[in-house]
């Protein structure tokens, strides 16, 4: 008397194959769509026609001897800021911007305390590949710069011309 195929080891065995990778495919495709990374702009083109913008706002920092310092000590960022040829400390918008993780991209308006420097709190320590731009309130001239944080040196930042 021969055993029917579902009480047999090998039907299971080869039917546990396929079954196996689909679970795996599922879940990476789960884990996949939760941890999503934005390397791609929805609005590449309208990126790509501003940068022509933003060089000519680099090279007005250039021309106005515009130089920074960016301090980050976990939470707290000081910038010192050498005004140039400005007449006087303008107020700041600073951007963080994570070069993978868009969720975590923030803007901070700061001002000068009396010596020139700005000083503000991130709401969480820092961590990671950051590119960091500096403007004035109205957006006439930009610096910028990239870091790898934490790091426990000043990040220097600049117009066009990298010093």
């Amino acid at each position: 008397m021969d055993t029917p195929w579902y009480k047999q080891f090998w039907p299971w065995f080869v039917f546990a194959i396929p079954a196996t990778s689909i679970v795996y495919s599922l879940t990476a495709v789960y884990i996949f769509s939760e941890n999503k990374v934005d390397l791609v702009a929805e609005d590449y083109y309208k990126k790509g026609k501003a940068i022509n913008l933003d060089l000519s706002r680099l090279r007005v920092a250039d021309a106005l001897q515009l130089k920074a310092n960016i301090a980050v000590a976990n939470e707290d960022i000081a910038i010192q800021f050498d005004k140039g040829e400005l007449d006087t400390y303008p107020n700041l918008r600073v951007t963080f911007t994570h070069r993978t993780l868009a969720n975590q991209d923030f803007t901070q308006m700061v001002s000068a305390d009396l010596s020139g420097n700005y000083r503000f709190a991130s709401t969480k320590a820092l961590t990671g590949p950051w590119f960091i731009e500096v403007e004035p309130f109205n957006g006439d001239w930009m610096l910028q710069g990239r870091v790898n944080l934490p790091t426990s040196t000043p990040i220097s930042l600049y117009g066009q011309s990298k010093e």
